[in-house]
């Protein structure tokens, strides 16, 4: 495994290629923020941003140079010099220069049908702007990476001035060649027929740049380090513009695990599903739960079959073990889980069934039939985990809602008012409350709080920090079955439960009843303990790692 010493150099460029990615934008404070989780993950260069383009990029590089980074080197990212300006006059080349970083990278053409309708100026020229830009900063002491736009497409069209202008950039001193599908449609069979005759016309080593238009930009990139490329660009998450770019989540591992290259130490391997969900936080964006080695649905196993294997040998449906990459193993619970996945939750939740076969079916049959009147459970562990505890024997519920009564009005001053009145029995106590709220749900829960909170103070803890609702079957109009998620939490303890009817406040009753069930349970098992009695982040996480933000 592996291909002997040859190092592989990680280019990362989330800070500006990534941002070029529809509904993206980053701070200052958060692109040196992310920067320093880049060199700490052991990425060798950060791209910043294009100088030339706007204030806050300049902002960022002059703030960035006070960063205490352990490896990684900042680079400013900027165009070859506009034809027919000398190189010294050109102000993206004097941007690049006041920028103060120790690389910097550059763009020029490859594809004549650029040079001739997007430049408007001639070949002889452009390959006069590459040399001319590339001599200019190495003579201010600058390692200079050349990234060749539209290499592929470019040599596709015509090979013989592709290749000059990369030789221009090589003679005038470019410390890297990188080679890129700026378009993204490249397949990888002709990208690294490409490359092979690249090498037999260079000799300064080679990098690759991959858009991922065709859903090739892993594949090319991977490909490439195998046909001798040793500069690899790419985002976190694989955000960037239109389809965005090669994704580095997937790119390492890959190169790592598969190829054999230590490109970043196993431990810095382990950060990397934080490092993807501490990055989309700072994005404002959701993390893709079918990331590959770093989603959430990575390693999560809902077949009955897939899960019966898994129990008996776990590399039987995983390709690797999900902590290389800071993952975490999940078995989900639906309508498609047979025994064995209730049998993975008993054990996981630390719960003990007696007559486990039978009364692991009982909640299976449970599940599968909740799951046909519109529940789903995947994504509610917190009510997954309350079906197993309602099927041990001596299981009692802390309270019972006996009946409830919501009603909406339209106030004299035209704001909209819920009133909620709640019958609620607890031990062989019954309390009957009514509470106001902002609308049907937050009163219903308001009025539930205030009946048990006498018995329970510990429900001031608990607080709702999500809620969700999904129609069914919306052909069916205002009769449409509603499905309601609700995220909880206590503390650093979070939960998800899950209700679903046609009557949407009943939907809701479900799901935030068994949200106050759950955290009243866990409550009193780390109030009897004085620690978790099962470590898990979050009933819908389990033991993944956590990440900045979450």
């Amino acid at each position: 495994m592996g291909f002997g010493t040859m190092t592989i150099t990680l280019y990362d460029t989330t800070l500006r290629d990534g941002t070029q990615g529809e509904g993206l934008s980053f701070s200052v404070d958060d692109k040196l923020k992310i920067a320093r989780k880049l060199d700490e993950f052991g990425l060798h260069y950060i791209e910043g941003g294009w100088p030339g383009s706007n204030p806050k990029d300049m902002a960022f590089f002059a703030r960035a140079q006070d960063l205490p980074l352990r490896q990684a080197v900042i680079t400013a990212f900027g165009s070859t010099r506009r034809a027919g300006r000398a190189v010294e006059e050109d102000d993206n080349i004097r941007s690049l220069v006041a920028a103060g970083t120790r690389a910097v990278a550059i763009f020029g053409k490859s594809w004549d049908l650029h040079v001739h309708r997007v430049l408007n100026t001639g070949l002889d020229e452009n390959l006069r702007m590459i040399a001319d830009s590339v001599r200019y900063l190495k003579a201010r002491g600058r390692e200079v990476i050349y990234d060749a736009e539209h290499f592929f497409d470019g040599y596709q069209a015509n090979p013989t001035y592709a290749l000059r202008t990369l030789a221009a950039a090589e003679e005038a001193g470019a410390d890297v060649l990188v080679l890129c599908d700026t378009n993204g449609g490249t397949l990888p069979s002709i990208l690294t027929a490409i490359i092979g005759e690249v090498k037999k016309a260079t000799c300064t080593p080679l990098g690759i740049h991959a858009h991922n238009d065709s859903e090739l930009a892993v594949a090319n990139s991977l490909s490439a380090v195998q046909a001798g490329v040793v500069h690899v660009q790419g985002t976190i998450n694989g955000y960037g513009e239109r389809c965005g770019n090669a994704n580095l989540c997937s790119i390492i591992p890959a190169l790592k695990l598969k190829l054999g290259y230590d490109c970043v130490t196993d431990e810095q391997l382990r950060t990397l599903t934080s490092l993807s969900r501490y990055v989309s936080e700072l994005a404002n964006l959701s993390p893709d739960a079918h990331q590959p080695y770093v989603g959430r649905s990575a390693f999560a196993h809902k077949g009955g079959t897939h899960v019966n294997a898994l129990l008996k040998c776990e590399e039987s449906y995983q390709h690797i073990e999900p902590q290389l990459v800071g993952n975490c193993k999940r078995v989900v619970v639906s309508e498609l889980s047979g025994k064995s996945n209730i049998a993975y939750k008993v054990k996981e939740f630390g719960l003990d069934l007696s007559a486990n076969d039978q009364q692991s079916r009982q909640v299976l049959q449970r599940i599968k039939e909740l799951e046909n009147q519109g529940f789903q459970f995947e994504g509610a562990e917190g009510s997954v985990e309350l079906l197993i505890r309602r099927a041990q024997p001596g299981y009692e519920s802390p309270f019972e809602l006996l009946d409830f009564h919501v009603l909406v009005r339209n106030g004299y001053d035209g704001a909209m008012a819920a009133e909620a009145t709640v019958k609620v029995r607890v031990g062989d106590q019954i309390i009957h409350t009514a509470a106001e709220g902002n609308g049907p749900v937050n009163a219903l829960d308001l009025a539930v709080r205030k009946a048990l909170l006498p018995f329970y103070p510990e429900l001031a803890d608990i607080h709702l920090t999500d809620y969700k609702v999904r129609i069914l079957d919306g052909e069916a109009g205002t009769a449409a079955q509603t499905r309601v998620l609700i995220d909880s939490a206590c503390g650093t303890r979070t939960w998800s439960t899950v209700g679903s009817s046609t009557n949407i406040i009943e939907a809701s009753w479900q799901a935030l009843a068994d949200s106050l069930e759950y955290g009243l349970l866990i409550h009193g098992e780390e109030a009897r303990h004085g620690t978790l009695k099962r470590q898990r982040l979050t009933s819908t996480t389990q033991v993944c790692p956590k990440s900045v933000g979450e």
